[in-house]
């Protein structure tokens, strides 16, 4: 039986009234009412209510037939809606305020900016200004997108006289290609955009050609986002977005360098075969960058003379691929997630745009992660969405659900600093972090509930000789073996749940080459998986990345613990000379390149695809050369008042999964993202 009776309606007027059709103002608020409590039979009869207040609530949605012709605001704020196109019954609302529902975003704004032509305040802002904007400037620029996008793919393939059948094909391949290539403004109005397109699409098709739709097809990949417009939004974050010092100066041209090989013919280590010098040449085309932004967003108390934060970490947000906001036209994230100093950033690589921005006074961020949790929101529905692993200084880790920018909970993981942290790739909610206190430990951070509640457990704890400082799991068993970079060698464990035992020591340490004869100690401060076996390591030893095998190195099928073995060797890394530590590398396993910053601000990049498949054969032997970079980008001529930073280390530099951008933060508080061209 609905909450809602004639009785209540009457009981709840403002002024109290006794006839329904009488009412001009009513307060439904903190009833704890569900979307199926608004009964459109007992809500027509409210013919002259102007102004209803329905918040603290448990709305997900609105009905579509409502009937409240002459409603002028409306209050829905702590509610937990998902959607706003069923406002535009509305069409006289004049002020409009939705705060807290966790699910809406910039793009909700937008929506509702377009939908309701009167609405004057939102969320407290006076909108009219932006409304006027993206109802007119917005919708002008996309129906001339729109347009100029049939003419000159689509308007020749509908013959003059068409069939049913061929009037569906174009139709389905006319709305997908639009909502891939028609972009314009930023990536956080993507959504507001493809939804634009695709009406502005469907218009055209029925007004221009007669062609009349419903359309049920899905969008594809899209692709990159090359137009600004203004973003200026009437909400506020959980945390405002400091100012960002954009400090990249367009006048500075660069251009990367490529490092040339050293090709002398009187050194016999030189001599190669006629297969292995072709090789060589394919690996060694260029890869066209360019930088896009220069940003200093990490500024201790947003100061611009800040050049000594220090960046360690950034990871690609991963994309949605369930939920009611499934977005099937992003195949990769241009979003990332940087951390340094006391504060965490959200970026847009192709705008510079920081997004988010969380700071903790007292903490230094090292290490961030991304998980997607499948969250039970109302009615026992469940919706995935980003979860925001960061971690530092204070052995703390803080959980933020980016969506709704809130930090809402931590662990205390360790009493030392944790130097990285990772999540399971096949167990959203497992999470690895490695402390200075040389404990690597398995945490359940479980599943907050709709009120943010959530219970995190300590399920193994791997012990080590000396601090890890770099994790990864290994790609065909990742709930099996965890393979560590530490301060005094390169060790693996076996980290199965089912053994029982919840505290570890280490299975096995990996022999290098060393000076004279194989060691084990050195400290191993660079380690990431190109491949499903080929590891990629980076060790104290100068100008050296070693490239070797994970299974031809373990021997899985031995007992014991804390076992010797043999790294089998596959290839070196031509590097920097430098003895600088704590330059870590990345991969990018989609494009099998190799990424590693040095201590002058260039980026070594590698591409390795030319060599996998001889590593990966059964009588797959090592390179005999060192493999020199594909292509070096240098740091170029920034100045910042008028100065240029010095001294400046790159320590990471990470890409996204499709290698469209390159991150690379820096010791001297600079994010420098470069884009693939």
């Amino acid at each position: 039986m609905s909450k809602i009776t004639t009785e209540l309606l009457l009981e709840r007027a403002v002024p109290r009234s006794t006839r329904l059709r009488k009412i001009e103002t009513l307060n439904l608020s903190k009833l704890q009412l569900k979307t199926g409590d608004l009964d459109p039979r007992l809500f027509s009869r409210l013919r002259h209510l102007q102004k209803l207040d329905l918040s603290d609530n448990l709305l997900d949605k609105f009905p579509n037939s409502l009937t409240l012709p002459d409603l002028r605001v409306l209050n829905c704020n702590n509610n937990k809606l998902e959607d706003v196109t069923a406002l535009k019954q509305f069409p006289l609302l004049e002020e409009l305020t939705y705060e807290n529902n966790v699910y809406l975003t910039l793009n909700d704004d937008y929506k509702v900016m377009f939908l309701l032509q009167n609405l004057r305040l939102l969320n407290g802002k006076d909108i009219t200004k932006l409304a006027n904007h993206v109802r007119r400037v917005n919708s002008n620029k996309l129906t001339s997108k729109v347009t100029a996008h049939w003419k000159k793919f689509f308007s020749d393939q509908l013959p003059e006289k068409y069939t049913a059948e061929q009037v569906k094909s174009i139709k389905k391949k006319f709305l997908k290609s639009v909502q891939t290539n028609v972009v314009y403004g930023p990536s956080s109005l993507s959504e507001f955009t493809r939804w634009r397109v695709k009406m502005i699409a469907e218009e055209f098709l029925a007004n221009s050609l007669g062609l009349e739709l419903n359309s049920d097809t899905e969008p594809e990949e899209k692709t990159d986002e090359n137009e600004e417009e203004s973003t200026e939004s009437p909400r506020e974050a959980a945390e405002e977005v400091a100012p960002v010092v954009h400090i990249y100066d367009p006048l500075v041209t660069v251009t990367p360098s490529k490092r040339k090989r050293n090709r002398s013919k009187s050194s016999p280590g030189n001599k190669r075969s006629k297969t292995q010098a072709n090789t060589e040449e394919e690996a060694e085309e260029d890869v066209s960058a360019e930088p896009l932004h220069f940003l200093q967003c990490h500024s201790k108390g947003n100061s611009r003379e800040d050049f000594k934060t220090q960046l360690w970490s950034c990871v690609f947000e991963p994309v949605l691929d369930s939920g009611a906001r499934k977005d099937p036209i992003v195949s990769s994230s241009r979003t990332v997630a940087t951390c340094g100093g006391e504060s965490v950033c959200l970026i847009d690589c192709e705008t510079g745009t920081v997004l988010k921005k969380y700071k903790v006074a007292t903490e230094e961020f090292f290490s961030v992660a991304w998980t997607t949790l499948t969250m039970v929101i109302s009615d026992s529905r469940k919706k995935a969405h980003n979860i925001l692993a960061a971690a530092g200084r204070r052995g703390i880790v803080k959980l933020i659900h980016v969506a709704a920018d809130f930090c809402y909970g931590e662990i205390k993981a360790h009493k030392k600093p944790i130097a990285t942290v990772c999540f399971s790739p096949t167990q959203e909610t497992h999470l690895f972090t490695a402390s200075y206190d040389k404990r690597i430990v398995l945490w359940d951070i479980g599943i907050p509930d709709c009120d943010y509640n959530f219970k995190a457990s300590q399920l193994l704890v791997l012990e080590t000789a000396s601090i890890p400082l770099r994790i990864a799991l290994v790609p065909t068993c990742p709930e099996q073996y965890l393979l560590a970079g530490c301060e005094d060698g390169c060790f693996a464990w076996n980290i199965k749940l089912d053994k029982g035992q919840k505290s570890r020591p280490f299975e096995a340490i990996f022999q290098f080459p060393g000076e004279e004869s194989l060691t084990t100690s050195h400290r191993v401060d660079g380690l990431a998986f190109l491949n499903d076996d080929v590891v990629v390591s980076k060790s104290s030893k100068p100008g050296c990345i070693y490239l070797w095998s994970w299974s031809k190195s373990f021997d899985a099928k031995g007992k014991g613990c804390q076992r010797t073995m043999s790294a089998v060797i596959l290839a070196e890394l031509e590097w920097s000379t430098t003895d600088m530590s704590y330059l870590t590398l990345s991969t990018c396993p989609a494009k099998e390149y190799m990424f590693c910053g040095d201590e002058k601000g260039s980026v070594w990049m590698y591409n390795l695809s030319t060599y996998t498949t001889s590593w990966g054969s059964p009588k797959g032997k090592r390179s005999e050369q060192r493999i020199s970079p594909t292509q070096i980008l240098t740091w170029p001529e920034l100045r910042v008042n008028g100065e240029q930073p010095h001294e400046i280390l790159v320590n990471n530099v990470v890409a996204d999964p499709a290698f469209t951008y390159l991150v690379v933060l820096t010791s001297v508080n600079i994010t420098a993202i470069w884009k693939k061209s």
